[in-house]
């Protein structure tokens, strides 16, 4: 990493939420192989720094997260920009780059440092304030959907989870840690994205829908893991009774996400990467997400890795709530993924540093 180091070998990477730590982590070391100082910061909302921190990932940890509500949002993202500009001008990075980070995309035009931001939703508001200068995104998403020029977008195969799941190996014991049984049916949920713009109440509703139709299996175990505080107090408060008998529970330490999943007879989540982990590790996955389905989990549903579930007569047609079997296998496809993120990158910070010194 680079203490704000002034080189024309800097690329800069801001973690805006807790996937972007393990996606950028494998980006980070092949940066770094390939000659690269890498500047590393850090909103410290959603654990992101707790998971950067459990995955041995030096970054500095600027701004927060300022709440759901649209003025507060605005606010905060003014103000974690202008935090954000001090050590970026030091650094002097030739690239910013980020998995949709609206403050670096700010702090980055202000210091004139050209912009790459990777996108897996098609449908996420990034960039309604200031436009990238280039974009990266599956190759299954339309370039249509990206409102950006197409010869500013870049494509790479697989999905954003390839960058990492297949060089992920599973570590026993975590069931014992969080006194779930072999014999028991472990069930992982995360909750909507209740603070995020595309938000939809139906979500709130089917994840509820859920839980009741989960909570009277007697082998059953659900372990959630909430995207906030706020989110996991509420959800003790919702249902005591299944807190108190840890039938429902929230682990009290970070857990390693990917881990957990593959340990998990059955994922369900309120859409986002951890449907698309389980997807990658072939763990069955159903998707509560009720908001505009983009066009990698179509992708995903259409190839059978993952089930999206409509309504609350789809969890008595659709949920399959039973052990699975678990084998170990490793996938080499990921490689290529990872490979050509990379590849990318490097080719953008070359051509940028190659046009600063012209």
């Amino acid at each position: 990493m680079t203490d704000g180091i002034q080189t024309e070998r800097t690329i800069w990477i801001d973690l805006d939420n807790s996937p972007h730590v393990p996606f950028f982590r494998p980006i980070i070391q092949q940066l770094e192989t390939r000659g690269y100082h890498v500047l590393v910061t850090a909103r410290d909302c959603f654990q992101v720094c707790d998971l950067a921190e459990q995955l041995h990932l030096d970054c500095k940890s600027i701004g927060r997260h300022y709440g759901k509500h649209r003025m507060m949002k605005l606010l905060g993202l003014g103000i974690r920009a202008l935090q954000l500009l001090p050590l970026a001008r030091r650094a002097h990075p030739v690239l910013a780059v980020s998995h949709g980070s609206r403050s670096q995309l700010v702090a980055a035009k202000l210091l004139g440092i050209p912009t790459l931001q990777v996108a897996d939703y098609e449908f996420a508001k990034i960039w309604a304030v200031v436009r990238p200068s280039w974009a990266m995104t599956p190759s299954m998403i339309p370039n249509d959907a990206m409102k950006l020029d197409g010869d500013r977008i870049l494509k790479y195969p697989g999905i954003k989870e390839d960058v990492y799941v297949p060089s992920f190996l599973p570590q026993d014991g975590i069931r014992q840690q969080l006194g779930i049984t072999e014999s028991e049916i472990l069930v992982t949920m995360r909750p909507p994205a209740s603070e995020a713009h595309y938000h939809s109440l139906d979500s709130d509703r089917l994840f509820q829908a859920t839980i009741a139709h989960l909570a009277p299996m007697p082998q059953v175990r659900i372990v959630v893991l909430p995207r906030t505080p706020k989110q996991g107090q509420e959800i003790t408060v919702a249902w005591p009774e299944l807190s108190s008998s840890r039938k429902l529970f929230i682990p009290e330490r970070v857990v390693d996400g990917l881990n957990l999943i593959w340990h998990s007879d059955l994922v369900i989540s309120g859409g986002g990467t951890m449907n698309r982990e389980a997807a990658a590790l072939g763990v069955p996955v159903y998707s509560i997400f009720r908001g505009t389905i983009g066009a990698v989990d179509q992708y995903l549903a259409a190839n059978g890795r993952l089930v999206l579930l409509e309504s609350a007569a789809d969890l008595t047609t659709k949920l399959s709530v039973q052990r699975r079997s678990r084998v170990a296998h490793r996938d080499t496809t990921g490689q290529a993924t990872l490979n050509a993120v990379t590849s990318h990158i490097v080719r953008l910070a070359e051509i940028e540093s190659h046009t600063k010194a012209a």
